[in-house]
């Protein structure tokens, strides 16, 4: 039986990767420029850019996913001709990636098995479950995984665990390298702050570790050195050390606006009526309340109920769609994956769809006024594409995720519900949508926004705060803060 004990990594001094004039092109577009990059054991790469920047098509080919068109390739120093998934496993290099790579159809223990050939013979499941629970464990204590659940049936931030426990997982190889895309994009707080503290962990037992976030602070906090990518060039690179935030903002090509807080509504706008009313459970479940003009955010620890809440609200408000006087809702997804992108259609299929009533004339949907649509409001959130009518699956995920905004915006309705939908979004969109969502406000758009992201809640004029699936505490104006927030979360004082 192989041994499931970790192998001594290499010494620190060698290079473990690197690629040299890596270049990828899309028929007309080109993906990446000449881009040179390297990581040796022990180090904490960040890589940081825009939407399209090429951050993802990079570290596609460096996990042999996708094959480049021209470049050098070297792993530990010998050169390679040709790279796949397969031999990146054999040589220790592991992928989570942003668009999350498990199969739904299998349990948790079961994807284990995937990136483990070696646990084969009658007893595979029990290792295969010995295995990935000692590393969910190690990376996320107290997260109470079921392993025998299918993948499919758990929400998007546990399957985001269960995707980085997979990936730091070992048996008979090491992890010699993992590639993090945007690996935190739909944990909350505590889930984020045990992985960061893994990372360092690993970094210090010689694995080196790829890091692509738009939470520039996780750059700051765990990166060695950080890599600027724009329009698939490398245009920066810096020890982390000593360099700020708004530096490396503007490496990016972008001014980041400190953080508004939103004003609250005028009694003038909130004496319009309430347009979201949403009893809870009991006594101590707060009923969510929200009128029009106003930005409500959902806050809490991941898993605790906002989610779920949200969809009560969505479901209520198609319950009563066929009285006139119910407000008209829409909902921007989270997962964009399973739950929000229709992979077989374009860009302009997919932001149009919820908009088909308004676009038909005479009974049939007018493709003039699809088009014209799709183009007004894909120029608005300056999607990064050659044409509207590519497939949407050619888009990045943040641009994905601006075709879903998109959808809700150019739609005709008064209530848009928001399920953490910033996941994958680069800080000078982030800023942009912003804006976009206070200017909606101001002229009577309600929206309800639950985020993972707590200084996104600087944009609310009410706060509900979720503990044990329960609205718990109800926060405006100043209480908007991330100390009090979190005290909430926890039921007490936070350390």
């Amino acid at each position: 039986m192989p041994s499931e004990q970790t192998v001594p990594t290499a010494d620190r001094g060698q290079t473990f990767l690197e690629v040299s004039g890596i270049n990828k092109t899309y028929g007309g577009v080109h993906a990446l420029r000449g881009v040179d990059f390297k990581i040796g054991p022990g180090e904490i790469v960040g890589i940081v850019g825009h939407n399209g920047a090429g951050k993802s098509t990079l570290m596609n080919i460096l996990a042999g996913v996708t094959p480049r068109s021209g470049g050098d390739f070297n792993v530990e120093r010998h050169q390679v001709t040709s790279w796949s998934p397969h031999q990146a496993q054999a040589h220790g290099l592991r992928c989570v990636f942003q668009e999350l790579s498990l199969c739904s159809n299998l349990t948790v223990a079961e994807n284990a098995r995937i990136v483990h050939r070696s646990l084969v013979a009658l007893d595979w499941r029990k290792r295969a479950r010995s295995v990935i629970q000692r590393t969910l464990d190690e990376i996320f204590p107290g997260h109470g995984i079921p392993l025998e659940t299918k993948v499919a049936n758990l929400p998007i931030g546990t399957r985001q665990m269960v995707e980085i426990a997979r990936a730091f997982s070992v048996t008979d190889k090491p992890v010699r390298c993992a590639i993090l895309d945007e690996p935190t994009s739909a944990l909350g707080h505590e889930a984020t702050r045990q992985l960061l503290i893994h990372i360092r962990h690993a970094a210090g037992t010689g694995t080196a570790c790829i890091l692509i976030t738009h939470r520039l602070d996780e750059i700051m906090a765990v990166c060695t050195r950080t890599i600027v990518m724009v329009d698939g060039r490398v245009v920066a690179e810096r020890p982390t050390a000593g360099l700020t935030r708004s530096a490396l903002v503007n490496l990016m090509g972008a001014i980041e606006a400190p953080p508004e807080r939103r004003v609250s509504a005028s009694p003038k706008m909130s004496s319009r009526g309430f347009v979201v009313d949403s009893a809870g459970k009991d006594a101590t479940d707060l009923p969510i309340q929200a009128a029009s003009g106003e930005i409500i955010g959902f806050a809490g620890l991941d898993g605790h109920g906002q989610r779920q809440r949200l969809r009560a609200l969505f479901a209520a408000a198609r319950r009563k769609s066929r009285k006139r006087s119910a407000s008209s809702m829409a909902y921007v997804a989270g997962d964009r994956g399973s739950e929000g992108v229709f992979a077989v259609w374009s860009i302009a299929e997919n932001l149009t769809i919820r908009s088909v009533r308004a676009l038909c004339r005479h009974g049939l949907i007018s493709i003039d006024a699809e088009r014209q649509l799709a183009g007004t409001w894909s120029d608005k959130l300056k999607i990064k594409t050659p044409s509207i009518d590519s497939p949407i699956v050619s888009l990045s995920g943040g641009n994905q995720q601006k075709v879903l905004f998109a959808r809700a915006l150019a739609s005709d309705a008064s209530v848009i519900l928001l399920d953490d939908p910033m996941r994958g979004v680069d800080v000078n969109t982030k800023q942009e949508v912003y804006k976009m969502l206070r200017d909606q406000a101001e002229n009577g758009r309600c929206f309800v926004w639950y985020t993972t992201e707590l200084e996104e809640l600087t944009n609310c004029d009410r706060v509900y705060v979720f503990r044990e699936c329960r609205a718990v505490v109800e926060l405006s104006g100043e209480e908007i803060n991330s100390s009090r927030i979190l005290e909430a979360s926890f039921g007490g004082g936070y350390v």
